[in-house]
C-alpha cells in the first residue's frame, strides 16, 4: 500500500530522491521554499516524490517527479503524476504545466498518458542552466520539452 502526502515544515526533504530527477541543489532548494512536497511512502520507506510550485494565478507546475530506482517500472510515477492532477484540481488550478528533457523518453510517454499535452521546446535550456552535461538514454538532454493539461476539460482522444 503506497501513502502519498504533503510534507510537514518538520519533516526533511529527500535530497537524494530529488537529486535524483534534478542534479541542482541550488534550483531543488528555490523551488522547496515556493513549493509543496509530496512524498509517497511504502510503510516506512520513502519511495517517491513530487513538488506543485505556484507560477502564475490558476497555474501550478509539477517539478521533480522521482521514483526510487528500486521501486521503477511498478506504476508510481503514474500514480504520483495522478495524485498531482487531482491534487491541483482540489486546490482549484485550471491549468497543470510541467517541463521535462529531451533527453527523458519514458517520461514524455507517461506525462502525455496522463493527459499531457506537448506546447512547446525551451531550447538549450539544460546547457543554459546546468554547469555538467545530462544524459539519460545515449542522448545529451539540452531541451526542455514543455506541457501542460487543461484541468478543466475532458480527457478525449482526438
Amino acid at each position: 500500500m503506497i501513502s502519498i502526502d504533503l510534507l510537514s515544515s518538520e519533516q526533511t526533504p529527500p535530497m537524494e530522491l530529488l537529486l535524483s530527477a534534478d542534479p541542482s541543489p541550488a534550483i531543488i532548494k528555490d523551488y522547496l521554499t515556493r513549493g509543496q512536497c509530496y512524498i509517497a511512502r511504502q510503510e516506512q520507506d520513502v519511495i517517491g516524490v513530487y513538488v506543485l510550485l505556484p507560477t502564475r494565478p490558476h497555474t501550478v507546475e509539477l517539478v521533480n517527479v522521482a521514483v526510487a530506482e528500486s521501486h521503477q517500472n511498478k506504476g508510481i510515477g503514474k500514480q504520483l503524476v495522478q495524485h498531482a492532477i487531482h491534487t491541483a484540481q482540489e486546490q482549484h488550478y485550471h491549468t497543470i504545466e510541467m517541463g521535462t528533457g529531451n533527453s527523458s523518453i519514458h517520461q514524455l510517454a507517461l506525462y502525455q498518458k496522463c493527459g499531457f499535452r506537448i506546447v512547446g521546446v525551451d531550447l538549450d535550456f539544460f546547457v543554459r542552466h546546468y554547469e555538467e552535461p545530462i544524459y539519460e538514454n545515449g542522448i545529451q538532454c539540452r531541451d526542455m520539452i514543455r506541457l501542460m493539461q487543461d484541468l478543466h476539460s475532458t480527457h478525449r482522444q482526438d
